[in-house]
């Protein structure tokens, strides 16, 4: 096998792994905490995905920092809450589980996403 046939197959095979890890090997960052939980929503969330337990009350404490119009409403469809969230203002948010599962929280326009995982 020549040399230069061994850098193309190396090299295909470092993309072929690449592209597994970017598209496949990422794990959602959880963030467990207890009755508050801060949200910075810049471009999205952060944290993104949160655990909570079923039957606590947990304040979501929401700060938007970012001047993107999409951002500026949260919405959890599953708890009734749709929210405005005020520039450079902190909104809290209670909820309490009655059931276990994954829901989904968004901005109006559906853009950016999160979840609540209850346990």
């Amino acid at each position: 096998m020549k040399i230069d046939n061994l850098i193309v197959s190396f090299i295909g095979l470092g993309l072929v792994v690449f592209i597994h890890w970017f598209f496949f090997g990422k794990k959602e960052k959880v963030t467990q905490m207890g009755d508050k939980i801060e949200i910075k929503v810049s471009g999205g969330y952060n944290p993104s995905v949160i655990k909570i337990k079923k039957g606590q009350t947990t304040t979501l404490s929401l700060i938007r920092t970012d001047e993107n119009t999409c951002l500026e409403e949260f919405v959890l469809w599953d708890f009734k809450i749709k929210k405005y969230l005020p520039l450079n203002q902190k909104v809290d948010i209670q909820i309490t589980p009655d059931k276990k599962g994954e829901f989904v929280f968004s901005c109006g326009m559906n853009m950016f996403h999160g979840k609540v995982i209850v346990v």
